[in-house]
């Protein structure tokens, strides 16, 4: 783990316009995400900040019942802190996180990260026939015509 690397899951903590203005301007999973969806889903996560100097310099969030299954969401390192070694200390630090133990399932979805998430257990799905998803890849851009 760098050194000089803080983990923290008090929600705080986060600087959250830093997360925000990511998650909605440079992610391509939750671009456009409104401000109040955002503010929702941090309060119903258990989320990560990883701190150098006091500066957040990564976050993520789990999505989570502490007991059977999680899921593992908003993951990003800020790009003047990447290929430092930041993620994969952030996987093993919720790795060893006390609720996050003994779950039946975890799971995530990535387009570009599958090497870092096969390092800490994450496989392509075991039964795939037997998941499904409703996906609206479009709401957050019907959102702000509503709004609008």
């Amino acid at each position: 783990m760098p050194q000089s690397l803080e983990f923290d899951t008090d929600i705080a903590r986060l600087d959250r316009e830093m997360v925000f203005r990511y998650l909605s301007e440079e992610s391509y999973w939750a671009r456009g995400i409104p401000r109040d969806i955002f503010e929702r889903s941090l309060a119903g996560s258990l989320c990560f900040g990883v701190y150098r100097d006091g500066k957040q310099v990564a976050f993520a969030r789990m999505i989570t019942d502490k007991a059977t299954f999680a899921y593992l969401a908003d993951v990003f390192v800020r790009p003047d802190a990447r290929g430092q070694g930041v993620s994969k200390a952030l996987m093993a630090f919720i790795g060893q996180h006390p609720d996050l133990q003994h779950l039946r399932r975890m799971m995530l979805a990535t387009a570009d990260a599958h090497e870092l998430y096969r390092q800490f257990g994450f496989t392509a799905l075991s039964k795939p026939e037997r998941l499904m998803e409703k996906l609206d890849q479009d709401i957050y851009r019907k959102l702000a015509k509503t709004a609008g």
